[in-house]
């Protein structure tokens, strides 16, 4: 093992008030504003959903790809802790924060979009709940995985406080909540998945399929791998560090080997079901799942040699395009080539108050990295001037 997967966490230090954190700020303040507006007045004050579309974007955006994008702890944790890829160990901890961030927003996105969010608490209560629903799988797992997550990253806080004891203890059990954070994701990322399924013909066939509970775990992983690419290389560029191309160089190629998989999977799925004629349509829903699919295979071509991996921009350029492949795929199952047969009528377009609320969600992610990775121990020990 390296030395460099022997590096100290430690905090980057620096100011926290800049112009980064200033712009989050006034984000999530107008975003407050406009919950606080929603949970008077109704979900109808704000947003443009209905009868036809009851999801929008609180839901597809915050949830389905908001979950996927928090998926690198999960992934990461796999080559980890599964697969004792321990010279991965110095990515766990930025991947994890990612992920606890992603996935606490991920949950109050449901939270939000409740109509009547008084009774939010009928999905715990025995008597109000459904096992054989797959939607009561989902928030019982999800809800698990944040608290694990956060059980998971308490070493850092406990670090940081001094409280040496404590940890000690935490870490004889940690083995239990490491492991829950691996299964945990794999069974409600399935089962977003499963959600398509159960929409049956409302869905279009380029995503209806009962193979899409696979389609969602794999692309959950990969999705995870490109965000750590994506964000190692954002960190590192922010607080001047150097790219940690050793590590990045073969987590892209494990990354490509999963990418691969999917795309066999999802190649064999749709020449068995013959529903390629829908792809060659005159259509947005066309143009959106080529755009889907020619993400997804950018990687190849971008970080396909040994040579191209050692480029940090192709690193970084690979990572989005994993991104936006997976934030496609979900949009497109849930919303685009959503209920494309009724003839209704119904149309969605999201509000400008439901986009700054997402926005200001994802603000939140930002100006939460931005705090820990200044002022607690989690990215790997380096003498670096931070610049943002």
């Amino acid at each position: 093992m390296s030395a460099h997967a022997h590096a100290v966490p430690a905090p980057v230090g620096g100011n926290l008030l800049n112009a980064v954190t200033l712009v989050c700020g006034v984000l999530i303040a107008i975003m407050a504003a406009i919950l606080l507006t929603r949970f008077i007045f109704g979900l109808g004050s704000v947003t443009n959903i209905n009868d036809g579309y009851s999801w929008g974007i609180w839901v597809v955006v915050d949830v389905m790809i908001g979950s996927a994008l928090a998926c690198g702890g999960f992934s990461v944790a796999l080559l980890v802790y599964i697969f004792n890829k321990g010279q991965y160990h110095p990515l766990v901890r930025p991947a994890l924060l990612a992920s606890l961030f992603g996935y606490t927003l991920a949950g109050t996105g449901i939270f939000v979009d409740l109509g009547r969010w008084w009774n939010f608490w009928h999905i715990f209560w025995p008597s109000y709940s459904n096992p054989n629903s797959v939607m009561f799988e989902v928030a019982v797992c999800v809800t698990a995985y944040i608290v694990v997550m956060w059980i998971e990253f308490s070493p850092v806080f406990l670090e940081k406080l001094g409280m040496k004891d404590v940890r000690q203890k935490l870490n004889k059990l940690l083995f239990f909540f490491i492991a829950l954070g691996v299964l945990l994701p794999m069974m409600h990322q399935s089962s977003l998945g499963t959600m398509l399924v159960v929409m049956g013909s409302q869905v279009n066939p380029l995503w209806q399929t009962p193979l899409q509970p696979v389609i969602y775990l794999l692309t959950a992983i990969v999705i995870g791998y490109g965000v750590v690419l994506f964000e190692s290389c954002v960190a590192a560029a922010s607080y001047r560090r150097s790219i940690e191309v050793h590590l990045l160089d073969p987590l892209a190629k494990i990354m490509l080997g999963v990418l691969a998989l999917y795309l066999v999977v999802r190649l064999v799925d749709l020449t068995v079901r013959g529903a390629w004629g829908g792809a060659f349509e005159f259509s947005g829903i066309a143009v959106s799942f080529w755009i889907e699919n020619l993400a997804f295979l950018a990687p190849f071509i971008l970080i396909g040699s040994t040579q191209a991996r050692r480029n940090p921009a192709n690193l970084f350029l690979a990572g989005i395009a994993i991104m936006v492949g997976g934030v496609l795929l979900r949009l497109n199952g849930f919303l685009i080539g959503y209920g494309h047969h009724t003839g209704t009528g119904w149309s969605y377009f999201p509000s400008i108050y439901e986009i700054m609320v997402t926005t200001g969600f994802f603000a939140i992610e930002v100006l939460g990295y931005i705090i820990i990775t200044r002022r607690f121990p989690v990215l790997p020990r380096e003498d670096a001037r931070a610049t943002i």
